[in-house]
């Protein structure tokens, strides 16, 4: 575990990194952020949590990190041991954890639950999806602190690298640890003409890490999409997009998987995971 400090005193806000060591884009933001030497205004812990499988790019060593929490000093597990640790460290913090996905290009938040703190963080985010786990997040980190966890795109790309970097930057200036990027104007004149920067599209708050409130769509897990054993699969759903009962979702081999009701899949492709495609959920709402 590498751990960064920046600013003076007691860190009340922390950035994870890398928490499966097959998902480098959290400590290729982390180090950029790091590198650029910025000012804060308010201390910062920044960690890239599982060194060892990431210089061995495996997922674990000995079992998921991020199923490992509350963790064990004392385990036999490496990654029990350091769940122990980085618990330790965002103790008493506002976390955010940062990960990556097979499943969806997009960024996208998800948190135990909406409560005050990810309310008033998550619309300051250049994400336009945050998902509820509900029951699904047993050993999770999210389960463990105040802790916003993000995909910041797709696993080992360079787009999920440039996206975790500008995440970092939104929730250090949503959480007050940096200043908010000033817009430049004509000079002031009022009725004048904003200048390229001002009138940016929303796209480009991810570029330049402007955390302009806006409203976003509240997903929540509902149940796992089981997976069987084959050589092939497929998916055939899309992400955040209603699947009707009676649609086909997802193959296995020459299986068919039908839906038996209305659900949104989540975290859904064909090889992200060993043994479920993913998770239906529901969409409960927006924010703010």
């Amino acid at each position: 575990m590498r751990i960064y400090e920046l600013g003076d005193g007691t860190p009340e806000v922390s950035v994870v990194g890398s928490i499966h060591g097959d998902e480098p884009c959290g400590a290729r933001a982390i180090e950029r952020f790091v590198a650029e030497d910025p000012d804060v205004e308010r201390p910062v812990k920044l960690i890239v949590a599982n060194e060892e499988a990431l210089a061995a790019d495996e997922r674990y060593l000995d079992e998921d990190l991020n199923r490992a929490f509350p963790g064990d000093p004392n385990a036999e597990s490496h990654e029990r041991r350091l769940a122990h640790d980085l618990g330790r460290e965002v103790r008493g913090t506002t976390a955010f954890s940062i990960h990556s996905t097979q499943s969806y290009a997009e960024p996208f938040a998800i948190v135990d639950t909406v409560d005050a703190i990810s309310r008033s963080i998550l619309p300051r985010l250049p994400v336009d999806v945050a998902v509820e786990t509900n029951h699904f997040a047993e050993g999770r980190l999210i389960e463990h602190a105040h802790t916003i966890e993000v995909e910041a795109g797709l696993q080992k790309s360079d787009e999920a690298a440039d996206n975790a970097y500008w995440l970092i930057r939104a929730f250090l200036t949503a959480t007050n640890a940096l200043p908010a990027p000033a817009i430049a104007s004509d000079g002031g004149n009022d009725g004048g003409a904003p200048d390229e920067t001002a009138s940016q599209t929303e796209d480009d708050r991810l570029k330049l890490g402007i955390p302009e409130e806006h409203s976003l769509d509240v997903f929540r897990l509902l149940e796992r999409l089981p997976k069987p054993p084959a050589d092939q699969y497929e998916v055939h759903a899309t992400n955040f997009e209603p699947v009707s009962a009676g649609e086909t979702f997802a193959r296995a081999d020459a299986e068919q998987f039908v839906a038996d009701r209305d659900f949104y899949p989540i975290l859904l492709s064909a090889y992200g995971y060993a043994d479920i495609f993913g998770y239906a959920g529901e969409k409960v709402g927006t924010l703010p």
